[in-house]
C-alpha cells in the first residue's frame, strides 16, 4: 500500500506570512446540523482537510444533496437522508463522526453505528456520551465494534451531569436537544470554541439556549430553520504555526488568529520570557501575531486542560518548545493516556526526556536536535515533530502523514513558502 512521508532539511531560516483557516474540530457538529432542518443550510470557510471531507462524504452517502458554491462554501439538503445508508467503514476513520449519533437519534428516533476512530492517543472510549444518553432514558445496546441507541424522542424537562467537561459530548446532546421541546440542562458542559460555534449556529436555527459557568440549558423545537454560517478560524492551528514560529525564532506573521480561544497559551510564551506582537485585523475577533526572536526561555510546568486551560491539542508543541528552555519542564497530559507518545521522537532526536508515566514525562533543555526516521504517531504529535524537524540538524523523516493531513491543510505547501526545505515523498 502506498503512502506518502516528509523529508525535511532542517536550520532553514523561516521568513514570512501564514495564514490559519477555518476550525476543523467545530465543523463536524456544524455539518451535523444540518441534519436537524428539512431545508438548505450554507457553511462558509470550510477546511479542506482529510476528516471534514470524509464527513461531507458520509452525509452525501446518505443522501443529502450537496453542492459546492466556491472552494470553500457548501449548500447541503438532508431532506431525504436514510441513516440505514450510512458508510460505517468512514464513521470508523475519525473520532468526528460521533457527532451523528446526536442529530440522527432527534430525527429518526434510533440508529445502529460503528464506534468511531481517530487519533491512536491512548483510551478514549465514548462512555461520557453513552452515559449521558442513558440520563436522557435512552436504550442502548453496545456490542464489541457498533452501537445502537433508541429513543421515544419524549424526553421533557431534563438535567444531566457529564462524567467529564467533553467536547463532542456536550455537542452531541445538544444536537440531540435542538429538536426536542422540553428543556435539557446540561451540567459539566464544555465552554470551548466547537461548543459556542454550534451554539451560535441553533440559534440561528430557532433553538432557545441559555449559556452560564459549565452549564447550558437548551430548549428546542419540532421543526428548525435553515442557516448560513462562516465557520471560525481555527485556534489550534493558530497555535500550532505560533508555537512553531516561537520555536524555530523565525521572521514569521500567524494571519488570522481568534484570540478569545488563545488567551492562556499565548500567557504561557510570555510567561516564558517571549515578546509577542498583536495586529488587529479588520475582521471581529482576527488578528495577526508575531513571536519576536528570543535569547533564552524557562517553563517549569505545562499542563493541558479544559478551556479556559491550555488544549491538549497544542500540548505536543509545547513539548517541543520545552526541549529548547532552560532548565527542566514537567509536561502533563491527564485525559490521554497516548498523548506524550511523539516524545518517543523527540528522544530520538536527542532530546533529554525522562518518562514518570503516561501521564507525564520530564523535558530538560535546551536541547539540539538531530535528524531522524520518524512515525508521525498522531495527528498533534505529526505537527510537532515536523516543527522540532524544522530545527534539527541535518535530515528527518516523518511517516504516514495521513495523520497530519487529518487536521491541517497543505501544510508542508504553508511552510515552503515560509522557506522551509519539506518534501512530500511516496513510499510503500
Amino acid at each position: 500500500m502506498e503512502k506518502e512521508k516528509f523529508v525535511i532539511q532542517g536550520r532553514e531560516k523561516l521568513k514570512g506570512e501564514i495564514e490559519v483557516g477555518g476550525a476543523k474540530n467545530a465543523t463536524f457538529s456544524i455539518l451535523a446540523a444540518s441534519i436537524l432542518t428539512n431545508e438548505d443550510v450554507f457553511i462558509d470557510n470550510l477546511p479542506l482537510i482529510e476528516d471534514v471531507l470524509r464527513m461531507i462524504e458520509i452525509l452525501e452517502g446518505m443522501g443529502a444533496d450537496i453542492e459546492w458554491l466556491s472552494r470553500r462554501k457548501i449548500r447541503i439538503n438532508t431532506k431525504n437522508i436514510d441513516p440505514n445508508n450510512i458508510d460505517k467503514k468512514k464513521v470508523l476513520k475519525f473520532r468526528g463522526s460521533v457527532l451523528l449519533f446526536g442529530p440522527l437519534l432527534a430525527r429518526f428516533k434510533k440508529i445502529s453505528l460503528p464506534k468511531p476512530g481517530g487519533c491512536v492517543i491512548g483510551a478514549r472510549p465514548i462512555d461520557t456520551h453513552l452515559d449521558a444518553f442513558s440520563d436522557l432514558d435512552m436504550k442502548i445496546e453496545e456490542e464489541d465494534h457498533s452501537i445502537k441507541i433508541e429513543t421515544d424522542g419524549k424526553t421533557k424537562r431534563k438535567t444531566i451531569i457529564l462524567n467529564e467537561i467533553s467536547v463532542t459530548t456536550t455537542e452531541n446532546i445538544l444536537l440531540f436537544a435542538a429538536l426536542n421541546e422540553g428543556a435539557i440542562i446540561v451540567k459539566m458542559a464544555d465552554m470551548d470554541y466547537p461548543s459556542m460555534e454550534l451554539i451560535k449556529v441553533l440559534k440561528k436555527m430557532g433553538v432557545s439556549i441559555e449559556v452560564g459557568f459549565h452549564q447550558i440549558k437548551i430548549t428546542g423545537k419540532k421543526e428548525l430553520s435553515s442557516f448560513t454560517h462562516k465557520i471560525m478560524y481555527d485556534p489550534i492551528e493558530a497555535g500550532t504555526y505560533i508555537i512553531l514560529a516561537s520555536v524555530t525564532k523565525g521572521d514569521i506573521l500567524v494571519k488570522n488568529v481568534d484570540l478569545r480561544y488563545l488567551y492562556f497559551p499565548l500567557k504561557i510564551l510570555k510567561n516564558a520570557g517571549m515578546t509577542i506582537k498583536i495586529y488587529k485585523q479588520e475582521e471581529d475577533d482576527v488578528n495577526s501575531i508575531k513571536i519576536m526572536p528570543w535569547e533564552k526561555i524557562k517553563i517549569e510546568r505545562i499542563q493541558s486542560m479544559p478551556f479556559p486551560g491550555l488544549p491538549s491539542d497544542l500540548l505536543p508543541l509545547f513539548g517541543v518548545l520545552a526541549s529548547q528552555a532552560k532548565g527542566a519542564t514537567i509536561i502533563h497530559d491527564p485525559l490521554y493516556d497516548g498523548r506524550l507518545e511523539y516524545l518517543k521522537g523527540l528522544k530520538k532526536m536527542g532530546v533529554d526526556i525522562f518518562f514518570s508515566d503516561p501521564h507525564r514525562a520530564i523535558v530538560s533543555g535546551p536541547s539540539e536536535l538531530y535528524g531522524a526516521d520518524l512515525g508521525s504517531f498522531d495527528l498533534r504529535a505529526g505537527a510537532s515533530l515536523i516543527t522540532a524537524a524544522l530545527i534539527a540538524k541535518g535530515k528527518t523523516t516523518i511517516r504516514d502523514i495521513y495523520q497530519v493531513d487529518r487536521g491541517y491543510e497543505q501544510i508542508d505547501k504553508k511552510l515552503k513558502k515560509l522557506g522551509a526545505d519539506i518534501k512530500r515523498v511516496k513510499y510503500e
